[in-house]
This record gives structure tokens, sequence and C-alpha cells, in this order.
């Protein structure tokens, strides 16, 4: 299968970096290389460090771009500090990661991201070469462990329902495909819930996505860590897809651009937070209707910039 992925908000997110053509520049989740491919056309004798998980995606991207000005990383994107400084870099001059699943990774049957890919294996997993899959938190974890994953990470009303009706399909059968999942979601939820809105599996989808491949764990101290390796007049831009995510972005950039951060019944700072940098955009840029009405996927993205003092 060819690894096929429209970039959401390329043009916006390229431009908030502000690309200088002898900068130093990562994309933390180079995936096709969309992205990439556009700040590495206004580089001349710049560097670009693509960072994924997903050996897929990158040897995707290290064809579409070649060797030259560029530096490709297997690993996640969370660890940053410790990729800046195998490389020797200290300082960059911008940090581009758009945290959403790949087209690729939801399209291809064998990934198991998708709920409309109804023989699929429960799988999910971004790094192929790690070991928990969705297969194995459908399987293994107890009942309420499921609950709260579905609960906190898909925001799922009807949460207690699925996990004890998967938990008791389980104890029949291994539950092993996508299919088998949806069924289970399927008559958890009441009919009129069903017919509203988006597809009843794709909260609980999220969940175990986000779950499989530990998403939220440590994204907000990766912002920080990142923002810390810019240099100055450098800029970060992160593009979020579900609510969870961009909380974190948005109440992250909010404190590093605020000098207190006391909470507001204390009359005198103490906690000796100063800002160091400012938010460009104060509310978030989303895709145009255009881009929404050419790519569905795109609709739930937001944009978020910070910049370093």
């Amino acid at each position: 299968m060819i690894f096929a992925h429209k970039s959401v908000l390329l043009e916006e997110s390229v431009s908030a970096l502000n690309i200088k053509p002898n900068g130093i520049y990562v994309d933390c989740t180079a995936g096709g290389g969309g992205h990439s491919y556009e700040i590495l056309k206004r580089l001349s004798c710049g560097r670009l460090i693509d960072i994924d998980k997903d050996m897929e995606a990158l040897n995707a991207c290290k064809k579409r771009l070649g060797d030259n000005n560029v530096t490709y990383i297997h690993s996640d994107f969370k660890k940053l500090p410790e990729i800046l400084d195998g490389l020797n870099i200290d300082k960059v001059d911008g940090i581009l990661a758009d945290l959403g699943v790949s087209s690729y990774q939801i399209d291809n049957p064998d990934r198991g991201f998708s709920y409309m890919a109804y023989d699929a294996p429960l799988d999910m997993k971004m790094n192929s070469e790690q070991t928990l899959s969705a297969k194995e938190v459908v399987n293994a974890y107890d009942e309420y462990r499921l609950y709260t994953v579905i609960r906190d990470y898909g925001e799922e009303n009807f949460a207690k329902v699925i996990a004890r009706n998967i938990v008791a399909e389980r104890n029949k059968n291994v539950i092993e495909t996508c299919g088998q999942l949806v069924d289970i979601i399927d008559k958890s939820i009441p009919y009129g819930a069903r017919k509203k809105g988006s597809h009843p599996a794709k909260k609980t989808f999220q969940a175990l996505r986000i779950e499989v491949n530990n998403e939220l764990d440590g994204l907000n101290d990766f912002l920080v860590d990142a923002v810390k390796r810019l240099s100055s007049g450098g800029r970060i831009a992160v593009i979020t897809f579900h609510s969870l995510e961009d909380r974190i972005v948005k109440h992250c950039f909010a404190d590093l651009s605020t000098d207190c951060i006391c909470p507001p019944n204390i009359p005198v700072c103490v906690c000796n937070h100063r800002a160091i940098g400012k938010l460009v955009n104060k509310k978030p840029i989303i895709p145009s209707e255009q881009e929404q009405n050419e790519n569905t996927r795109s609709q739930s993205a937001k944009l978020r910039i910070f910049e370093k003092k």
C-alpha cells in the first residue's frame, strides 16, 4: 500500500515557523513528508530533522525528500531533548508537531485503526515494534480500567456499558477484529444516540488509540522541553485533532506566556514564574471551509503557535 497522506493546515503551519533559509527545523511527526517537503523548499543551507516512531512513515518520507539537508530519526518526538543532544544540537529555530493519525495509518486495514475496516485486526500501534496493541487492551484490561480508558480518552457517555459488554463478550471468545469490537459498541449504545452525530465507535476507537500509543502522557513536558530548545525568536507550531490534546497545548502555551501562574485567590505572587515567550495566535487557527470540504479529516484540526523570547 502506498503511503498517502494529505497534510492538514499545510500552508498555515509551515508559514507560522517564519523559516530562515539557514535555520534548523524539526518536524516531530514527519509522516509522509508533506509538512517536511514545504519546510525543505524554504531552506538553502539549513537543516531539517524528521522524527517519526512509525518506520513505514519515515521510509516514505525518506523516499520523498532524499538525504540532502535532512536527518531522519526513528523515535518518539517526546524524546526531543535526547534526540537533539545525540545530534549535538543545542537550539533549533522552529518545531512542528502534527499530532494527528496519518491517512495511511487509518486507511491501511493491517494497522487496525479504523472502525470502518470490519475484518482488520485490532492493532492501532503507531510503532509496530512496541508490544501493547488494542487487542491486548480490549482482552486483558479489567472492566474498570477499560471503562476509565474509554471514559477519559474517548469522552464516551456510554463507557461503562461498553466496558461491561466487552468483558462479557471476551469471556466467550477473544476479540480480535475491529468489526467484533464495533458490533459490541453498537449494541451498547441506545438506538437514539447511535443515530445522532458521528459513528458510534469513533470515541471508543479514539480512546484505545490514545491508550495504545500513550499519546497524552508526557505531552505537556514535551511542549515545555521543546520551547526550551528554541532559539530566541524561534517558534513551535502544534496541530491537534481532539479536545484532550488541544486543552493540554492551550494551557501549556498560556502558562509559558504568563508571568504569574499562582491561583487567583493568592494576592501576592509566590510562584516566581516568568514568561519565556508569547502566543502568536490567541485563538487557534482552523482549516478553511474549502480545506474542510476537500478533506473531512481536517475538520477538527486546530493550530496553536508559540514564539520564544
